[in-house]
């Protein structure tokens, strides 16, 4: 149905305006930002499709690049749109996250490091570094791999924490698989640091495996 013979009510900015954003579904929330439909497409049959082509909303976000433009009727324009959306979030999450106690906000600390991690080709390992009050000092990208691996070195991580006078660290890293669980390397691999930074009185308070559009804590697993 065009857009246009759908009951003004029912309109996606419409509703918004008279609901609140909640009430929108995936769909109409994703038509709001391609504004137009294509050909013989209204707004929100593109919408459909692009979220069915993408697996789901995330999907539609976390694409990369060349996926994204790949998709018949996305373009390098839109892409631009929704990079600059996903970095207004980081944006908004980090302020938040430095204006409290990050362990007073573990859904906030989650959603930042999915929104830094989800949909990566490689796995990248990061660390959220915090002082003695666990207030954000700063977020660091400390090694980059591959596809299903990355290189992470003890030496330089303590070298990190140094440099920013950390008193506490929640380590971080994606599974490009899109597979949030933990493998024995991951285990032992925080062990490891584990012990390193006690040397120099750094507590690691958490590990968090990143997937699509899920988080697995090593610490809520109980693997720390």
């Amino acid at each position: 149905m065009p857009l246009i013979d759908t009951p003004f009510d029912e309109r996606p900015r419409e509703k918004l305006l008279r609901h609140g954003a909640s009430s929108l579904t995936d769909t109409e929330i994703l038509s709001l930002f391609l504004q137009t439909g294509r050909a013989g497409e209204s707004v929100l049959e593109f919408s459909r499709r692009c979220i069915s082509h993408f697996g789901s909303l995330g999907g539609v976000f976390n694409a990369d690049r060349d996926c994204f433009v790949a998709c018949p009727g996305l373009g390098e324009a839109r892409y631009a749109v929704f990079q600059a959306v996903r970095e207004l979030s980081r944006r908004e999450l980090y302020s938040q996250l430095q204006r409290g106690d990050a362990l007073s906000t573990p859904d906030t600390v989650r959603q930042y490091l999915s929104l830094q991690l989800a949909g990566r080709q490689h796995e990248v390992f990061c660390g959220l570094f915090l002082d003695n009050r666990h207030r954000v000092i700063a977020f660091t990208e400390l090694f980059q791999g591959t596809i299903d691996s990355a290189a992470v070195y003890p030496r330089e991580v303590v070298k990190s924490c140094l440099r920013s006078n950390a008193a506490a660290v929640i380590f971080a890293h994606n599974h490009p698989s899109g597979v949030a669980e933990p493998s024995d390397t991951d285990v032992r691999l925080t062990r490891k640091l584990t012990d390193a930074l006690s040397l120099i009185d750094v507590r690691v308070l958490d590990h968090l495996i990143v997937g699509q559009g899920v988080q697995t804590s090593l610490a809520e697993r109980g693997l720390m």
